[in-house]
């Protein structure tokens, strides 16, 4: 047995893997409705797996050979899923090997609630919402909300993310560069059912899927990078430290106009925590100069909410 076949074995046993599943189906549940409701009833072949899965169900229904587009979607899914098992890490490939194969059981199961046939008004119409492009909306955000949710706890929907993870790895192609062609050469795909125009909306509907998805991401890991310079730092520095368990760091300052020194305290909190230290200084009537700013990514050490608790009860404990 490998170190990595170990790693990941043990990974499942941890009570953080089963808390993320809750967050992985509910992502794929939001990724099942938008291919589904929205991408099957079109064919608009977007730059994912679910897309192909469609090109490839009607290429073999034309030959004779019926296929339902879940089934294509989950050995498609299952032949990259092998490939990630052995080119990827453990914790990513376990948590997309999940994510891949429930997908297309999803559909079925949307399919037998509520089949997306009961939702065409007139006969012979393909779109949902009565227009392809409301259709291709409703697509790309609902696909980048969930991959949004996904990508926040390392892992994803699978498909193209795998094929773009191993590009990126051994060809040291930037990951967005590589999903990039990835999902252009699947949408290129549906040249062999769709029509020109149609082929050409897929592709901007995967343009836009990328920018979405850096926008949902971005706002889920938003942090507030915060600056406080004042002359009374101990009460804003403990409760730092104290109450919103963060680091902070302490710079001593002078002031360009009346040359007097200061100090400069400077912190990393969530959105809820910069309300609270705000809070708590207006209430304590601290003067301070505050500048806060966005911070999109954050690398290193940074305490989640259960190593918080830990260590506020260690100090309660002393």
């Amino acid at each position: 047995m490998t170190l990595q076949t170990i790693k990941t074995l043990s990974f499942l046993k941890t009570s953080k893997f089963w808390k993320e599943s809750l967050l992985m189906t509910l992502g794929m549940f939001i990724t099942a409705i938008a291919v589904y409701y929205f991408l099957v009833p079109s064919k608009l072949i977007i730059g994912t797996t679910s897309g192909l899965a469609i090109v490839v169900s009607d290429l073999l229904g034309a030959a004779g050979i019926p296929v339902k587009i879940s089934i294509c979607l989950t050995i498609i899914n299952t032949f990259l899923l092998i490939l990630a098992f052995y080119l990827i890490d453990g914790e990513f490939g376990v948590k997309t090997v999940y994510a891949s194969l429930v997908l297309g059981p999803m559909m079925d199961l949307l399919e037998y609630i509520y089949p997306y046939s009961l939702l065409l008004v007139n006969p012979g119409q393909t779109s949902v919402m009565g227009d392809i492009w409301f259709d291709l909306i409703c697509f790309v955000f609902l696909l980048s909300a969930a991959q949004a949710i996904l990508f926040r706890i390392n892992g994803s929907t699978g498909g193209l993310d795998i094929v773009a993870k191993i590009v990126s790895k051994y060809t040291h192609m930037e990951i967005g560069t590589a999903v990039a062609i990835s999902g252009a050469v699947v949408s290129l795909t549906a040249l062999s059912i769709n029509p020109f125009r149609l082929v050409v909306i897929g592709i901007i509907g995967t343009w836009l899927n990328g920018i979405v998805i850096d926008y949902f991401t971005a706002s889920l890991s938003k942090r507030k990078r915060v600056c406080i310079i004042t002359l009374t730092p101990e009460p804003i520095r403990n409760y730092i430290i104290n109450n919103l368990v963060r680091g902070c760091s302490i710079y001593d300052v002078k002031g360009g106009y009346a040359m007097e020194p200061h100090t400069e305290i400077q912190s990393l909190l969530t959105q809820s925590e910069f309300g609270n230290l705000m809070e708590f200084i207006k209430d304590n009537s601290i003067n301070a100069f505050i500048v806060a700013s966005n911070v999109s990514e954050v690398y290193g050490l940074w305490f989640s909410k259960s190593t918080k608790k830990e260590i506020k009860r260690n100090h309660t404990t002393k």
